[in-house]
This record gives structure tokens, sequence and C-alpha cells, in this order.
């Protein structure tokens, strides 16, 4: 409530409220008119100022806004002594415009919770051997930086000194680090290891792989730049017919000798009953609603546009890493050699990596203790950067890493592991191999029921965009059903692809999670991100962030934005007719302003239950289901919401 209370809009359309009220209660005890025209007075500026300048901004730039239309309607409903319905008009759209404000806000802030900053500095390497602290942002080619243990790499460069293993998932989408040494390229924004490197900065800051991606987001995103609801599309027209045909009403009886004030009252209750106040709100309530559910099940929405690009989708793309896998390798076979049992070696293992900081390693560790092993103590442990781990275990020397430690012969079952798709680590007792363990990167549990949801949902099979090998990306496809896989992409062929369906007259849903989905979250119609992976470029590439349980929450928020599209179509059909039918009444016949202004506002506030009832039936729809609902972002990361 506080964090509400904090927003303009939420304290403009508060205080208007409680004028309005304060105004009809003192009419109903019977105080002085001036009193209870006075609060009247005041519920319009406080709920209506700002809409009146927006109004008078836009048409500055020669649009007429409906704001603008609206303000002039309660106005002119005062005008004629009807305050009571000028001050409702007036309130019904300052709640209207703040519960969006409300929305976006919490969005926002949930979103920003999330932010993964890339480096700011970079520690460079004096000609005398001193080293610095430099603005990252500042490095040009030539120059020379050290990057320790667990630091970003600040630059695109060579190494000229260090082996060590990389992390490069944000923008290959590879969860496994790569081994790297003398002479191999390193990227700006992926993640050293245990390593001490040396790197030489090969290009500007402005021109690294990271630059140029962002550059590509930038361009993609211009596309939707401009997207607008589709009520926002044809209110300008709409309210320029109003007041034309208002003007009309207007003057042209009066030319023909028509009295005045029946010929002004006329036109005044038709300006009312014309203002396309039910329209506007036919959408904005249910839209606001499905953004509030989406939240509650675990999808932050940036704004109401996505909801309605979201209900059009036909074409679904995914990434593999942190997507459709868990982005976290696992243990999936163990294989003895040499006479020692499975258990045997995988708590050989486990003690070894118990200082290690390797995702292989912190894998293997864990895999022993969820099977309940009792792992013993480690002595001396060391890392050997780029390659693995040794440590004494039991009175023996205990090694665990890449295949190559094995020597030049070939490990009985490595080879394979590797034909699967599947990562090999080998196990060596005093310089002997004592087995294999094989590592992968596991579906997402339910990966194959979301998948089948959103076949029913959407309509089509979803397609696998990945960095990754051929191999791995297939073995993959075929555990989960899907039967349209492209590998080996570059974050600009998985644009080209998106580019491709979209000529085809396809809405494109694209998810994805680093730095390397950015274009492709940025250029599809919508762009969901999964917050586990994300960074900083492509969560603000996305247009929403998959907070838990991502690829089973595809199916049910486009089943949703659907729903909230036909709760708004039917809005808009019934508003649509009570506007026809009141000004039908009003040029025909004689319509009493008091049946005008009920009938306009009734309307108004039925569409607006209508569409805030998506928020009742979806959460009695929840509680059937068993869905607790998604725990807040800034409530589990309070520090960085409040920094």
């Amino acid at each position: 409530m506080r964090s509400a209370l904090s927003l303009p809009e939420v304290r403009w359309a508060g205080a208007s409220l409680l004028a309005f009220l304060a105004a009809l209660g003192a009419d109903l005890l019977g105080a002085p008119p001036a009193v209870v025209v006075g609060l009247y007075v005041a519920c319009y500026v406080l709920g209506g100022w700002e809409p009146l300048v927006e109004g008078l901004r836009a048409l500055g730039e020669r649009k007429l806004d409906v704001d603008l239309l609206m303000v002039v309607a309660a106005v002119a409903a005062a005008a004629i002594g009807q305050w009571f319905d000028g001050g409702l008009l007036i309130v019904i759209f300052a709640t209207s415009g703040a519960l969006e404000s409300v929305m976006t806000a919490r969005t926002r802030a949930s979103i920003d919770a999330l932010l993964d900053l890339a480096p700011e500095t970079a520690t460079v390497v004096e000609d005398d051997g001193t080293e610095r602290t430099v603005p990252a942002a500042g490095l040009v080619a030539g120059r020379t930086v050290v990057v320790r243990p667990g630091e970003r790499v600040p630059g695109d460069g060579t190494v000229a000194d260090g082996v060590s293993e990389v992390d490069t998932s944000a923008l290959t989408g590879e969860p496994v680090p790569v081994r790297t040494g003398p002479g191999d390229a390193v990227l700006a924004g992926t993640v050293n290891g245990t390593g001490v490197l040396r790197v030489r900065i090969s290009r500007d800051a402005a021109d690294t792989v990271v630059a140029g991606v962002a550059a590509q987001v930038e361009r993609a995103a211009e596309t939707k730049a401009h997207r607008q609801l589709f009520i926002e599309r044809v209110e300008q027209r709409y309210s320029v017919l109003v007041v034309a045909a208002t003007v009309l009403l207007l003057a042209v009886p009066l030319l023909l000798g028509a009295p005045f004030e029946e010929t002004l009252l006329r036109a005044i209750v038709f300006m009312i009953v014309a203002s396309p106040c039910a329209i506007v709100l036919a959408t904005m309530p249910p839209l606001l609603a499905a953004v509030a559910v989406a939240g509650r099940r675990g999808t932050l929405v940036k704004d109401v546009t996505v909801l309605e690009a979201l209900a059009e989708v036909d074409t679904v793309v995914l990434d593999k890493t942190g997507t459709l896998t868990t982005g976290r390798p696992q243990v999936v076979s163990v294989t003895p050699l040499g006479g020692r049992d499975a258990d045997g070696l995988l708590a050989l293992a486990g003690a070894a990596e118990a200082g290690s900081e390797h995702v292989l390693g912190r894998a293997v560790r864990a895999h022993a203790l969820e099977r309940g092993l009792d792992l013993p103590a480690a002595q001396g442990f060391a890392a050997i950067p780029g390659e693995g781990v040794r440590a004494v275990v039991g009175g023996h020397e205990v090694t665990v890493g890449r295949p190559e430690l094995a020597g030049a012969g070939p490990v009985p079952g490595v080879a394979e592991l590797q034909d699967a798709g599947r990562t090999a680590v080998v196990v060596l007792v005093d310089g002997v191999v004592a087995g294999v363990v094989g590592l992968a990167d596991e579906p997402r549990p339910g990966a194959a029921d979301a998948l089948a949801g959103v076949r029913g949902v959407v309509g089509g099979e979803p397609e696998v965009l990945t960095g990754d090998a051929e191999r791995p990306a297939r073995v993959l496809a075929d555990r989960l059903g899907l039967g349209r896989v492209r590998a080996g992409l570059l974050p600009a062929d998985k644009v080209e692809v998106v580019r491709a369906e979209q000529a085809r007259g396809r809405r494109v849903l694209a998810a994805g999670d680093g730095i390397n989905d950015a274009p492709l979250l940025a250029s599809a119609d919508v762009g969901l991100v999964v917050s586990e992976g994300a960074g900083a470029l492509s969560l603000e590439a996305a247009d929403g962030v998959l907070t838990r349980d991502p690829l089973g929450q595809l199916a049910p928020l486009v089943a949703l934005a659907r729903r909230a599209r036909r709760i708004a179509r039917a809005n808009l059909a019934f508003a649509s007719a009570v506007i026809v039918v009141l000004v039908a009444w009003d040029l025909v016949g004689t319509l009493p302003l008091v049946v005008g202004v009920a009938g306009h506002e009734l309307s108004t506030v039925l569409v607006c239950l209508n569409g805030l009832r998506l928020l009742v039936v979806a959460r009695r729809e929840d509680r059937r289901a068993g869905r607790a609902a998604a725990p807040s972002v800034a409530a589990r990361e309070p520090e960085r919401v409040a920094a």
C-alpha cells in the first residue's frame, strides 16, 4: 500500500475520490449548494488536471486525445448542473490511470531487482608491471588486463598468460565452462573460473561482441517501440468524429432557426453519451487484471500491450540452455573401472571436489551428497586451472577433471558419453583411471508436458534455436519430442529466423535467458526472458520475465491473454451498443439528460467490473489447481530493490 501511495497518479486519484465522496455526502446531508459545488470542483481539479494537461499537449501536436474529450464531457455535464455525473466520470478515469501506474511500477521494480550488472571496472597492467583500476568502458585495443578468479572479463581479447576455465553461458548458452589458455580468445561479459588470466584487449569497448549484441537489440526493438493498444489506435479518429458531430449538431439547427437552449442541451447530451469513456475502459481493466494474474503466477509483464500481442501469437521459438534445460549440469551416470563400485568412486570424486568452484565439480559433489554417501575429508586441495582438481582423500591422491588428464590412451565410456551430447569427467586415483562420471544439462521438470500444452494453445510445433552444437541439441529435442531444431546459431542468425517467420505473417513468441538471446527477444513479437540466467541486456530487451517454471508458464500465459482479449471484445460490443442506442435516441427523439448520463455511466461501470472479474475467476481457478502465488522478486531481494 505504501509503495502504491508513492505514485503521484494514485495520490491524485485518491484525493479526487475523497473529494467526490465528500461532495456526495454533503449533498445528501443538505449542505449549502456552494459547499457541495466547491467539493465537486475540488474533485474535478484533483482528478482531471493531469488528463487535461496531457490532452492539451496532444492537441498542441495536432492530436485529439480521449482524455481531453473526457474532461470536456465532464465539464459539459457540470455546466448543465450534473455535477455528480461529471465527478463520477473524472473519478473512474483517474482510478483507471492509477491502476495502470501501480501495475507498471510493480512490474518494473520486480524486473529491476533481477538486473545483473556488467563489470564497471578493469584491472590494467601498466608497462612497468604495476596494476591500475580503470573504467571498463574506457578500454582500448592493445591494453593488457588481469582477470582474477570469479571476475567477469572486461573486454574482448586474447589470453596472453594463464590457464583457466571461462563460463561463456551468457553469450553462447553453453552450460559447461570452456578451458582457456594462451592464444585463446575471450569475450567481454564471460566469467573467469579458478585461474588468473592476463588478457590483451583486441577491440575497443565500443566494438566488443556484447556491444554489438546491444546494437542488434536496439535495432530490433525499434519495430516494437510504437506498439499501441488497439483502442488507442482508434480513439483518435473516434474523438475527432465526436467533436465534429457535436459541432454540427449545435451549429446546423441554430442556422436553421432552432431554439438555442434546446439545441445546446441536445448537443451536450450527445457529447456525453457519445464520448468513448466506456469504450476506452472496456479494454484496460481486463488487460490490467491479466497483468496482475500473470504476476501472481510468476510472469512479470512490462505493459498491457504485451498482453494484446500475446493473444495473437501463433509461433513459438525457444532457446535450449536455461530455457528447455535447467542450465545446471547434473550427474547422469557413474562408470567405475578397475574393480571399484559406483558409490565408492562417487564418494572419492565428491570428496576431492569439496573446495571446487567449478560448475561440474559442484554437480558431482551435490550428487554424492544427494545419494547420502559419507564423504571422507580431503586434504591438500588444489585447482588445476582449465583441467580439474586434485586432493588427497583417505591417503590416496585423487584427481578429477577432463579426460585428457588420463593421458593419450582412450578411456572406456568417454566417447559414448560425448556422442550422446554429455560431458565426461574422469576420476584418477594415484594416477590410475578409476572411473568416469557423465554429466548433462537435464531438461526442466515437466518440460515435455509443458511443450504439449504450448502445442495445444498456440496450435503449432515449437522450434528450438540454440548456439549449442547439433548433437546435444538433437539429443535433447528427441527426449522432449521436438521435431524442429536449429543448432550452432549466432544471435544474428536467431533474429533472421524470427524475421523469416514474421515475413510469412506469423506472430512469434520467443523465450530465452542469456545475453545471446537479447536480439531474439527484442525482434520477436513477444519476448520472454527466463530470470534465472537473465542479464541486464536480455531483461531490457524482453517484454516480460518468467520468474519460475518458465516452460510451464507459457501455455497458461497465452491462454490468459486470449481470455482477456475475449472479455475486452465483449466489453467493446456492449459499450458500443449502449452508445449507438443512446445516440440514436438523442438524434431521433428527445433523450432525457438524466437517462443519457445514467446509461453512459452505468455502461462504463459495468465494463470496468466485467474486466476486473478476471482477477476473481483466475484466483478461483488457481485455488482449484493448487497453484501457489509466485514469490515477489522484490521481496526476495529487498536490498537490491532499495538500491
